[in-house]
Order: structure tokens, then C-alpha cells, then sequence
């Protein structure tokens, strides 16, 4: 299956929209800078959406779910079957993002890519089973090229459906047991890191239990040949580690990254999983990283490091890991609002307030 899609070039942003916004907002009613980072965001996302006000009303969020081969190491607390059944409470509207995207009047799409047991026909749930999960990769590469490829297609796709929806903002969401594992170990090739530095208790290890994880992902990179390994590895070389110790899920958000800046839609990273992905999305085709915001910062232990190597700061620090897209989700209203004051905020000139001397 082709890839050559991922380095295809993204869609540049509105330098021209960015300096009408910054001109915007150095005469609304208000010291220059006065509210801070809501500014910013307003400025960045005016030259995403190519307008000096922008809006955010339309947001679409998609879940990938798949599940892993390495939890047979014993590196997450609940038993696989848990990915199949948070499918069935994401489609009956049971789960933490199921809340807030109802909240948001956000689209909400799960796609299944790998749980090891089938799922039945859902409401908003995709069935794109490429296998029954991933393979152990303490043991073999996780995946084929042939299923990498497929994963990230199918992260592609659901970012092609996004904009064609007419969303204004893709969240990717991820339910996997021993995803964090996964994650930390893609995170350990790309920044050179060792296991012990980045690897977190996930769904609630123990100390004991954190240890034994970062043994089997420090097992797994010595197979694979990826640790240690250049900080600078990118393009082929972020695709094999994404397909040695990568998941179907995290494949899936990578390309629809790549694919969500490749036709102009901005796109709000959530936590450490998510941010691992945009690792990925961002090595293998680094123009990405100008569509990406980032929401919070998750209290795993290696997320400060990945967003670190994104350049990236996060909007939020609530202490959450849940994932699902659910730290996202939390920060929609802030773009809304920072969208909401530059477009609706008096000038000086409108409200008849004298300016600075």
C-alpha cells in the first residue's frame, strides 16, 4: 500500500490574515497583550482558517481504538477486552469524551482499527479492523508495512471526511490497553531516550509495575535495533519505529495529522499518546507542526519531554490521562472564547476610548 501521500506538502499558512488579526487586536479595548496567550490563539488561528476573525463552531472528533500485542507482558492493569467494551460506551454515549463532545455539539466518530475482539455494528462507529490487534513487539515488529500503511490511510480518511464535513477543528482521540507502552516506546526511538525517563503508570502501575513496563519496552528497542538511536530520526525512520513498537491507533492519528494539515484544517492535539503520534505526523513530514495546538499537559510522566521536542505549550495543566480526546475536548471553549473576544471586542475608534499616549 502507497505512502508516498505523507510527504506530500501542506497547505501554508495566511501570513496575510495573521497580520490583519495582529492589527485587530492591537486596537481592540485593551492594553496591548492584555489577554495574553487567547491572543495568540486568535492570531494562529486566523492564519490557519485564512481570515482575520476566525470562528470555532464546528469541531469534529475521532476516536481510534485498537489494541496491542505487548499487553501479554503484563504492562497494563485491565485485560484487552476493556478497548472492545469503551468502544461500545463511546457509541452509546456513556464515556468521558461522549460527554463533552455532546457538550460541544461536536461530531463524534469512533473508528475501529484493531480490538482483538469484533465489535457489532454501532451508531458512529467505523469498523476498519486491519487485525485483531497489533503482535507482541517485545517479541516481532507490531505491525507489517502492509497494516502500518493501512492504519495511517485510515487516519487519513477520517481527516478527509473532517473537512468535508465542514469542521473547523480535528481532535483525535485513542482508546487502546497498553497504548501508553506503545507510545512510550515510539517516544524512547524518536527523542533517544531511555525507557525509564519517559515510561509512566498508564492506566495506574505501581512503581514496580512502571519498572517492569519501561524492562519490556527497553527489551523491545534492543530487538528492533532502536535504541539508542539519532534525536533527529525522521521520515523512513520514524515510519519504522512506528511500525516496530507503534499501534494501529497511534498510526492512525499520525496520518491524520499529516492529512488535516495537508488540506487546511487545524487540528488540537490532546495528551501523551496523541502528542506521540504528532511526534510521528511531525517527523515524517515536519510542515505539519504549524497546524497543531496543544491542548493540555498530561500528568504521564514523558509528555513534558515529547511536547519539549515539539516546541509546544500546552494550553491546559489539569493533572488529566484519561485520553479519548477528552483534554482536547476540555479546551475547545478556550479557543471559542479567544475567537469570540477579537471578533466581538469594540475597537478604540468604535467605543470611543481614548488610546495609549
Amino acid at each position: 500500500m502507497a505512502m508516498n501521500w505523507l510527504a506530500q506538502p501542506c497547505v501554508p499558512l495566511n501570513e496575510t490574515a495573521r497580520t490583519s488579526a495582529l492589527a485587530r487586536q492591537g486596537q481592540l479595548t485593551k492594553p496591548p497583550g492584555a489577554l495574553g496567550r487567547l491572543e495568540e490563539i486568535a492570531v494562529q488561528l486566523a492564519a490557519m482558517q485564512g481570515v482575520e476573525q476566525p470562528v470555532m463552531e464546528r469541531i469534529y472528533i475521532g476516536i481510534f481504538a485498537a489494541d496491542h500485542g505487548v499487553a501479554e507482558e503484563g504492562v497494563s492493569l485491565f485485560p484487552q477486552a476493556v478497548t472492545a467494551e469503551m468502544v461500545r460506551n463511546f457509541a452509546r454515549g456513556g464515556a468521558a469524551i461522549s460527554v463533552l463532545a455532546r457538550q460541544l455539539n461536536a461530531t463524534l466518530e469512533v473508528i475501529n482499527l484493531g480490538t482483538v475482539s469484533a465489535v457489532e455494528p454501532l451508531n458512529n462507529v467505523r469498523d476498519e479492523r486491519i487485525a485483531a490487534g497489533t503482535a507482541n513487539f517485545a517479541r516481532q515488529p507490531a505491525m507489517s508495512a502492509v497494516q502500518c500503511a493501512a492504519a495511517l490511510q485510515a487516519g487519513r480518511d477520517a481527516a478527509l471526511r473532517a473537512k468535508q464535513q465542514g469542521a473547523q477543528l480535528f481532535i483525535g482521540g485513542e482508546m487502546g490497553i497498553a497504548n501508553t507502552t506503545s507510545a512510550s516506546a515510539i517516544a524512547c526511538a524518536l527523542l533517544s531516550a531511555a525507557p525509564e525517563s519517559l515510561a509512566g503508570p498508564g492506566t495506574g502501575l505501581d512503581g514496580a509495575g512502571v519498572s517492569h513496563k519501561a524492562a519490556v519496552i527497553k527489551r523491545a528497542l534492543e530487538l528492533h535495533r532502536l535504541l539508542p538511536s539519532p534525536a533527529g530520526i525522521g521520515g523512513e525512520g520514524a515510519l519504522e519505529v512506528l511500525r516496530c513498537v507503534g499501534g494501529f491507533e497511534i498510526a492512525g492519528l499520525a496520518g491524520a495529522y499529516v492529512a488535516a494539515a495537508q488540506n487546511g484544517l487545524p487540528v488540537l492535539v490532546d495528551g501523551f499518546i496523541s502528542s506521540v503520534a504528532a511526534l510521528v505526523a511531525v517527523r515524517l513530514n515536519p510542515a505539519v507542526r504549524e497546524w497543531l495546538l496543544f491542548a493540555h499537559t498530561s500528568a504521564e510522566q514523558g509528555h513534558q519531554r515529547v511536547l519539549a521536542a515539539l516546541k509546544a505549550q500546552a494550553l491546559l495543566q489539569l493533572g488529566m490521562r484519561l485520553g479519548e480526546g477528552s483534554g482536547a475536548a476540555v479546551a475547545v471553549p478556550l479557543l471559542q472564547l479567544a475567537c469570540a473576544l477579537h471578533r466581538g471586542m469594540a475597537t478604540f475608534a468604535e467605543a470611543g476610548v481614548s488610546e495609549q499616549g
